[in-house]
């Protein structure tokens, strides 16, 4: 588990102060050979107590903020971790390669596959070149051309959405924004490969449907998926930014509420306050299932798989009157 944290919510900061305690007394004990260990059992139950009580039923809005935690790991972090080994490849052999979106060739234990995700970055640095994770047309249409690789070569495709939207820039919409996202979602439409999709922090708008359209929809427990932002809803139906709570209630935005209106197919657990504190075990978990949904995938035959996709998105948002 990590020891440090570059940054701390709120409602993270009472544990990361017992935790520091516990640390103390710990430390307290190897210097000065004291036995301490009573108070520091009794540390540990309040600790427990406290994270069991702070993460067992958060609101939509607490899971905004771990979906968005700058120290939640990355695509490029999750993917060094989870597949055996991977080449990135760059450009859309149009205009340019795009920092925002990062693609290449992996394997997945004996399993060759085509990797595709949004890039945020960790530092100012770096998010400027990756533009916070908003990918341009080129960024989309890099990912396109991974995608016909991927048919050409039968190997199936996993994508990491972790992006609050494509960017709005009026020079993405002068490359042809729309479109781009457009192309990609008629492609993964009748892809004839095995496609899983991974939510890992944010899922916004159409710039996470850009390479969000899959057999196997899946979300890391504390991520979210929605239309529009907390804060884009809030301006536009309350003009109230303090409504962003509200807002975020009322989105539908996260796992679990997904997994009830059937949109997505499975939720991958985190390690208790978030998978920020601890990122190895987030990776085990989201491979372990992988693993098991490939090997389910892998039975299908390529007409099946390209059925099964376009069913599954026709029969979203369907209901029955009573």
């Amino acid at each position: 588990m990590t020891e440090q944290y570059e940054f701390v919510l709120d409602f993270e900061k009472p544990i990361i102060e017992l935790e520091h305690k516990i640390k103390e007394l710990k430390g307290v004990t190897e210097r000065e050979g004291m036995n301490l260990d009573k108070e520091i059992r009794s540390l540990e139950l309040r600790l427990r107590k406290l994270q069991k009580e702070t993460f067992l039923n958060l609101s939509p809005w607490r899971r905004v903020q771990l979906a968005r935690h700058p120290d939640r790991p990355k695509t490029l972090t999750l993917a060094n971790l989870i597949f055996d080994e991977f080449l990135l490849l760059h450009g859309d052999r149009f205009y340019a390669d795009d920092g925002a979106m990062v693609a290449g060739l992996a394997r997945l234990g004996k399993e060759p596959v085509i990797f595709i995700g949004n890039q945020k970055g960790k530092s100012i640095k770096e998010n400027l070149y990756r533009n916070f994770g908003m990918a341009h047309p080129e960024g989309y249409r890099k990912a396109k051309r991974l995608m016909s690789l991927a048919e050409k070569f039968s190997r199936p495709i996993i994508t990491f959405v972790d992006t609050p939207g494509a960017y709005p820039g009026i020079e993405a919409e002068e490359r042809g924004q729309a479109e781009a996202i457009a192309a990609n979602l008629e492609k993964m439409s009748w892809l004839k490969v095995p496609i899983i999709v991974v939510i890992i922090g944010e899922g916004g708008s159409g710039g996470a449907l850009g390479i969000g359209i899959g057999n196997s929809i899946l979300m890391l427990e504390n991520a979210i998926f929605s239309v529009i932002t907390p804060e884009g809803c809030a301006a536009i139906l309350w003009k109230n930014q303090e409504k962003v709570e509200e807002a975020a209630k009322a989105l539908k935005l996260t796992a679990r509420n997904l997994l009830e209106l059937k949109l997505i197919d499975g939720i991958i657990p985190e390690p208790r306050g978030g998978a920020h504190r601890d990122v190895e075990q987030t990776a085990r978990n989201i491979k372990r299932v992988l693993l098991k949904e490939l090997s389910r995938l892998k039975k299908l035959s390529p007409q099946s798989l390209a059925r099964q996709r376009f069913k599954k998105y026709r029969e979203m948002g369907s209901f029955k009157r009573g």
